[in-house]
């Protein structure tokens, strides 16, 4: 059988949904939505918090980095399909196809670890009010957040070199949407023992012990709650929880769901869908669910677009997407 290492292969060929044309036309345009209103939520919440010098502070400074990570991790694995669904060609060479495998997934192993910081963050101001400035000064913030960009970097440095050192089987067709490392995976014909043990390690890293210092931490914040002696303080807070875990949960089950699943459990086209929701859904929730029901949020919003005249409209059509969501 002929066999070919990666690096000769010069473009690979992208099925994502074209046994589906029907699928297809849908599924381009509920990304459209999704990207776009992902760059305005985002955009719009990291110009707030470097404007507004009343939101210079450290659950802003990582929502900031949060909405950033979502911005490159969105546009990493949407726009080359967008891209290729307007041109017709669903190609991409290997250097495109290596830098989106690396970028996509960097980011979202990067958001794996700030998530578990932002919960941090969340339980220390709840829990020890008046000890945060004194914890989350402003130097532990950026050693927390370069200590989460690093993380997502270096493993994902490791799981894509790995990968683009092993041979193929003369196939350069990926039964996905976009260079995905496991579906570029299923194209190599030689012993994947090694790499997908460093991949198990890695996930579990990643994925199992940053949801397992959320769920402690989020359980010391509703044990705080539950103190409250304010029926309206601790319905707020309750309420505010429930969002957050709600885009936890989400983020974090379809990623377990697609690098933790049984090796017996294979389907391709529930792991594009899964894909399209952990990769376009929760970072359009993000800053709707953080932030733009944030109070403080949304008093910077006014001040920053009440001289202009689509400010209104903009803040009501945010206001409108926020109520819409949690219903």
């Amino acid at each position: 059988m002929f066999q070919a290492n990666l690096t000769y292969v010069t473009r690979f060929f992208l099925l994502g949904f074209s046994h589906y044309p029907k699928v297809e036309v849908i599924v381009f345009v509920l990304c459209l939505l999704m990207y776009l209103i992902t760059l305005l939520g985002n955009i719009i919440l990291i110009s707030i918090t470097i404007l507004d010098s009343h939101l210079h502070k450290p659950m802003y400074f990582f929502l900031s980095n949060l909405s950033f990570l979502d911005i490159w991790y969105t546009s990493s694995a949407f726009t080359p399909m967008l891209a290729n669904f307007v041109s017709g060609e669903n190609t991409i060479s290997f250097l495109g196809c290596a830098a989106q495998m690396y970028f996509s997934l960097a980011m979202g192993s990067t958001e794996c670890v700030l998530l578990s910081m932002m919960a941090y963050d969340r339980y220390v101001a709840i829990c020890n009010p008046l000890r945060y400035p004194i914890i989350m000064n402003k130097r532990v913030c950026v050693q927390i957040a370069a200590g989460s960009w690093v993380t997502g970097c270096l493993t994902t440095l490791v799981e894509t070199v790995y990968v683009l050192q092993l041979s193929l089987c003369g196939n350069n067709t990926i039964n996905h949407f976009a260079c995905e490392i496991l579906a570029v995976l299923k194209l190599v014909c030689v012993d994947t023992s090694m790499v997908e043990l460093i991949m198990l390690v890695i996930t579990i890293f990643l994925l199992p012990m940053p949801m397992l210092l959320i769920c402690i931490s989020y359980a010391f914040i509703l044990s705080n709650i539950l103190r409250i002696s304010s029926v309206d303080g601790r319905s707020k807070a309750f309420s505010t929880c429930a969002a957050h875990l709600t885009v936890v949960v989400l983020f974090y089950g379809t990623a377990l769901s697609m690098y933790l699943k049984p090796s017996a459990v294979d389907s391709q086209e529930i792991d594009k869908f899964i894909a399209l929701v952990y990769g376009g859904l929760t970072p359009m929730l993000n800053p709707i669910i953080y932030s733009l029901r944030n109070k403080e949020v949304k008093a910077a919003m006014k001040k920053l677009l009440i001289r202009n005249p689509f400010g209104t409209v903009l803040i009501s059509a945010l206001n409108n997407i926020g109520a819409s969501t949690l219903i």
